[in-house]
C-alpha cells in the first residue's frame, strides 16, 4: 500500500506540508483555493469537481428562513464533504460575517455593535466578546469570521461608522484584543506575522478589515477616496494593523475605498509592499465581496474587462477573491491570464501557499466537521450576560439633571405610573441594527432578546403602571399623571452604503416627539444610533437626563441596570459628538474643536470627591 503523501502527515511541519500539496497541484486546481464562493452556488461540482477553496454567506444568506445552529452545521458539513471528495481532498474554509456576535443566526447572542464596545474602552471584556463569538460560530460548523473592522471613523457621515470602535486609533488599537479572543492567544515565541489558531473547537480564523483607510474617505462615503498623505494613512488609519499582525491574525480583507485615487484593490504599494513586506503579515489577503470586479467600471476605457480586474488585484497582491457567484468565468480567467504570463505562476504559488498554510495551522485536514456537542451553546445564559455586561458598560451619560446638584437617575423604581414613547423603545430589529440576521438589518422580532420597553417593565415592582405608546397622544400626555417619561429615539438599520447620510437628524421627527413630550413630563432620553445624531440645544434644554446606547444588540437589561442605579455609567464618548453637521468632519485635537461633546466625556451618577469627566 502505498504510502500518505506528507501533506496529509499532522506531525509534518506546515511548511512541508504546504509544499508537498502545492507540489501536486495542477494550475485549475491552484486557482480554485484562491476563490471564494457564495454558499447558493457552492454546488457539488463546485467543491468537488472544481475544488473551490472557500465558500462565505452574504448577510442574511442562510440555510432557511430562521435557521438553527444544527441547520447550520448540517449545511457547513455537507460542503466540506464535497470538498473532500476532491481530488486531493483539500478542506474549505467557510467564511461568515459573525460582526457583533453570529448575526446571522437566529437566537444567537448579538453584543453590542463596536461603536458601543468603544465606548467601554474595555479591552480585556472586548476579548471574552470575541471568545463568547467563537464558540457560536464554530457551534455552526463554520471556521471563520469577518471580523473584527478596525477602521479608523473619523466622519459619522460613513455608514460603517457603528463598525468602527473610535475616531482616536490609540482606542481602535487597544480593541484589537478581539482577535486573540476569536484566534485564542498567540504563546510568546510564536513568529511574527504568522497565522496562528489556538483550538479548531473553540476558535475561529479572524479578519481584519478594511486595509487601509476605509473610515477615512472624503465626506464620509462608502468605497469612497481618503485623500491623504503617507504620513497619516500610517499614522491613523493603518495604526491597528500591526497589534491584529503581532497576535497572529491569519486573513486580511482588503478596502473597498481608494487612497489619493488608487483603488485598494489594485494596490501593490499598499497590499504588497506595506501590508506584506513592511509590516510582516504572512496570512492571506482577501478582496470584499464582487470587490475586484469593481476595478472595471463599464465606463472606463477597457469596458468591464474581468480578465483585467483578474490580472490587476492578483499581481497587486490579493490572495483569494470572494467572487461571490462567477466560479467558473473566474477560473477560465485566471488560468488564461497565468498561461499568458499576464500573472506569473510565482505568484500564483504566493497565494496559494498563504491560504493552505491557514488550512493547515487551523487544524481542517485533521478536523474538517463541526463538533455537535457545541450546538447548545449559541445564545446561552452565560454569553447573554456578557452581552448585557457590555451593553451596561457602553451606555454614555450625557446628561443628568437640569441643575447638577439635582440629578435626574437614578429613576425611582416605584413609581405609580411612567410613560414610556419612541420608535425604537420595543424594537430588537431597531436595536441590534445593521449586520443582523439580515444585511441590512431590520425592525422588529427579528431574533430572541429583550427589548428596552420589556427591560424596564422586569425591573419595575408590580405597583408601577407602565404606559407604553410609541406615539403618545395629547391626552395621554395631558392627562397621564406621570412621575417621569422614558423616550427612546434613534435610527433606522442600514449596512454599508445604505447608512451613507448627509441629514443626521433623529429619525421620525424624533426631536418633535421629544420636545413635545418634555414639555409636560420630566423626561430621560435614549438615542439608539451607530453614530452621534444632531440634539439642537432647545431639545437638550427641555430634557433632563440623556443616554447613548449605540446600537446595544439583543440583552436590553443591559440599559435597565444603569438607568436604575444597580450599576453606574462607565462609558465615555468613543467619537466626537458634533453640534451640527456643518461641522463635519470634526475630530479631537482639530484646531478649532468645539463639540456638543469631546471624545472622552460621560458622566458618572454616583460621583465620589475624586471623580472626573
Amino acid at each position: 500500500m502505498a504510502a500518505a503523501p506528507l501533506y496529509r502527515d499532522a506531525s509534518a511541519p506546515v511548511e512541508a506540508r504546504v509544499r508537498d500539496l502545492l507540489g501536486r497541484m495542477t494550475l485549475r486546481e491552484k486557482a480554485a483555493q484562491m476563490a471564494q464562493i457564495e454558499r447558493t452556488v457552492a454546488s457539488p461540482r463546485a467543491l468537488a469537481d472544481l475544488g473551490a477553496g472557500s465558500v462565505l454567506n452574504a448577510g442574511g444568506s442562510t440555510p432557511r428562513d430562521r435557521a438553527s445552529p444544527a441547520d447550520w452545521a448540517a449545511m457547513v458539513d455537507g460542503m466540506q464533504r464535497h470538498a473532500l471528495a476532491s481530488r486531493l481532498g483539500v478542506p474549505i474554509l467557510y467564511g461568515t460575517d459573525a460582526v457583533h456576535g453570529h448575526n446571522n443566526v437566529y437566537g444567537a447572542t448579538v453584543f453590542p455593535h463596536n461603536v458601543g464596545l468603544g465606548a467601554t474602552r474595555d479591552a480585556e471584556l472586548v476579548r471574552r466578546v470575541g471568545e463568547a463569538t467563537a464558540l457560536e460560530v464554530r457551534a455552526t460548523g463554520i471556521h471563520w469570521t469577518f471580523a473584527p473592522c478596525v477602521a479608523v471613523c473619523r466622519d459619522p457621515r460613513w455608514g460603517r461608522c457603528y463598525e468602527s470602535y473610535s475616531e482616536d486609533p490609540e482606542i481602535v488599537r487597544s480593541l484589537t484584543a478581539i482577535v486573540s479572543g476569536l484566534q485564542g492567544q498567540p504563546p510568546a515565541d510564536h513568529p511574527h506575522g504568522y497565522p496562528f489558531l489556538a483550538s479548531v473547537r473553540e476558535n475561529v480564523l479572524a479578519c481584519a478589515k478594511h486595509f487601509v483607510g476605509d473610515g477615512g474617505t472624503d465626506k464620509g462615503l462608502n468605497e469612497g477616496n481618503a485623500i491623504c498623505s503617507y504620513e497619516d494613512l500610517e499614522a491613523i488609519h493603518m495604526t491597528p494593523y500591526p497589534d491584529c499582525i503581532a497576535q497572529g491574525v491569519a486573513t486580511v480583507m482588503a478596502s473597498y475605498s481608494k487612497w489619493n485615487g488608487e483603488p485598494l484593490h489594485s494596490s501593490r504599494y499598499l497590499l504588497t509592499d506595506v501590508l506584506k513586506g513592511k509590516l510582516g503579515f504572512k496570512g492571506f489577503v482577501i478582496s470584499d465581496w464582487e470587490g475586484i470586479d469593481r476595478l472595471c467600471e463599464p465606463k472606463e476605457p477597457r469596458g468591464s474587462d474581468y480578465r483585467y480586474c483578474i490580472a490587476q488585484s492578483v499581481n497587486a497582491g490579493m490572495d483569494m477573491i470572494m467572487i461571490p457567484h462567477r466560479f467558473e468565468k473566474f477560473l477560465e480567467d485566471i488560468v488564461f491570464l497565468v498561461e499568458k504570463g499576464e500573472i506569473p505562476m510565482s505568484r500564483i504559488d504566493d497565494a496559494v501557499e498563504r491560504i493552505l498554510s491557514v488550512k493547515f495551522i487551523s487544524g481542517m485536514f485533521e478536523h474538517p466537521f463541526s463538533d455537535q456537542s457545541l450546538l447548545g451553546i449559541v445564545g446561552c445564559k452565560e454569553h447573554r450576560l456578557l452581552a448585557r455586561e457590555a451593553v451596561r458598560k457602553s451606555l454614555v451619560l450625557l446628561k443628568n439633571g437640569k441643575d447638577q446638584k439635582a440629578p435626574f437617575l437614578p429613576l425611582a423604581k416605584n413609581p405609580k405610573r411612567i410613560l414610556v414613547a419612541g420608535t425604537h423603545a420595543d424594537d430588537i430589529g431597531y436595536q441590534c441594527g445593521g449586520w443582523t440576521i439580515a444585511w441590512h438589518g431590520d425592525s422588529g422580532k427579528i431574533t430572541v432578546g429583550t427589548s428596552i420597553l420589556e427591560a424596564i417593565q422586569e425591573s419595575l415592582g408590580v405597583q408601577t403602571e407602565v404606559v407604553y405608546e410609541k406615539c403618545p397622544t395629547e391626552a395621554t400626555i395631558e392627562n397621564g399623571d406621570f412621575s417621569y417619561a422614558v423616550v427612546v429615539v434613534g435610527e433606522v438599520p442600514y449596512a454599508e452604503w445604505t447608512g451613507d447620510r448627509t441629514d443626521l437628524s433623529i429619525p421620525f421627527n424624533g426631536s418633535e416627539l421629544i420636545t413635545h413630550i418634555a414639555n409636560k413630563i420630566p423626561t430621560l432620553v435614549i438615542v439608539i444610533s451607530g453614530r452621534p445624531l444632531v440634539i439642537e440645544s432647545q431639545v437638550l434644554d427641555k430634557i433632563e437626563a440623556l443616554v447613548a446606547a449605540w446600537l446595544p444588540g439583543s440583552e436590553g437589561m443591559g440599559i435597565t441596570d444603569c438607568l436604575f442605579g444597580d450599576q453606574d455609567f462607565v462609558g465615555t464618548l468613543p467619537v466626537t459628538w458634533y453640534r451640527s453637521v456643518d461641522q463635519l468632519p470634526i475630530n479631537a485635537g482639530d484646531a478649532n474643536y468645539d463639540p456638543l461633546f469631546s471624545v472622552g466625556y460621560g458622566l458618572k451618577m454616583f460621583q465620589s470627591d475624586d471623580d472626573s469627566t
